[in-house]
């Protein structure tokens, strides 16, 4: 009990230290499916371009490293199955394993009557499947955040989970289909200082997942309406997911992965293996969290303070670096 009472204390200490998740560069690939009416079309162009500013001018993502493929006028990229294919393929190239990758699926999707493996994602033209989609993720290594934010969106959980992706939904089953409000408060949380309950100046994965299920929530009360979606988040690589409120192992990675640029953007060269070995730190406390449910109280505890020890030691060794 000593033992984890002090990896604790650690942890807690580190955290506020503020270090950065491990991750060298950052992509993100925003679509926005087939829109249907012009009203659809509005709003998921509005959403885009709001997600899209934030990426920049928040979160400094290189323009290179950001593809957009919208139903839209001033898309030069359609939403198209091959365009996606070829996004896709190109993130699985480009991609290291220090990288977080960002996906982000906002319209309509169609999970009515079918199998769980064959729910859709709209796009123009021929659709692709969840089983498609994560197929196509599969090869790509790092860090990959993929939400679904679309009705119907729930059949992606499953086949998407894996180690080092945390997947969000904006449903929890197959039959709500109706249209979601999710990515508006999901995409708010990014700037929003309520969203950033920790007070660490940075809004988590997790914090922004919270803060967008709370305003679902809100939304629906205020309107008078009952809820017909309830997002879900899966980071441990077991399909199942949770809501934010409830218990259960799902959160430890998404709590310490951010949007913004890691400390290893530093030029100084005798710090930046330091830097590059806090990461890979960062990377296996991550990991070991996520596997929490499998091991002993007593394993988990010495694994946790061997990890937390050294990661103090380079923690200071950068700081004092001159």
């Amino acid at each position: 009990m000593k033992r984890a009472g002090f990896a604790c204390l650690l942890l807690a200490l580190i955290c506020v230290s503020a270090i950065r998740a491990a991750a060298a560069d950052r992509y993100a690939l925003v679509v926005t499916g087939a829109a249907g009416t012009a009203d659809y079309g509005r709003q998921y162009a509005d959403w885009r371009h709001q997600l899209t500013a934030v990426l920049a001018a928040r979160f400094a993502f290189p323009d290179e490293h950001v593809t957009v493929l919208a139903d839209a006028v001033d898309s030069p990229q359609k939403p198209t199955r091959e365009n996606v294919r070829a996004a896709l393929a190109s993130l699985a190239k480009r991609a290291s394993k220090d990288d977080l990758v960002f996906i982000v699926l906002i319209g309509h999707g169609n999970a009515s009557e079918v199998s769980a493996d064959e729910a859709k994602f709209n796009l123009v033209g021929p659709d692709l499947s969840a089983k498609d989609w994560a197929d196509l993720v599969r090869p790509i290594q790092g860090r990959v955040v993929f939400v679904n934010g679309a009705s119907g969106s729930a059949p992606f959980l499953q086949p998407l989970s894996a180690r080092g992706h945390v997947v969000i939904t904006a449903t929890d089953t197959d039959a709500q289909l109706y249209e979601t409000i999710f990515p508006q408060f999901f995409i708010a949380a990014l700037t929003a200082d309520e969203a950033d309950t920790d007070k660490d100046g940075r809004v988590s994965v997790w914090e922004a997942f919270s803060y967008a299920s709370s305003r679902v929530r809100s939304w629906y009360e205020q309107q008078g309406r009952l809820q017909t979606e309830r997002a879900l988040l899966d980071d441990n690589g077991d399909g199942i997911g949770k809501e934010a409120q409830s218990t259960g192992p799902d959160g430890a990675i998404a709590a310490v992965t951010f949007f913004d640029a890691p400390a290893s953007t530093t030029s100084n060269g005798t710090a930046r293996p330091l830097v590059q070995r806090r990461a890979e730190l960062q990377a296996q406390i991550d990991r070991l969290r996520a596997r929490r449910a499998e091991m002993s109280d007593a394993d988990y505890a010495a694994e946790l303070e061997r990890l937390l020890l050294e990661l103090a030691r380079v923690d200071a060794q950068i700081r004092t670096n001159p």
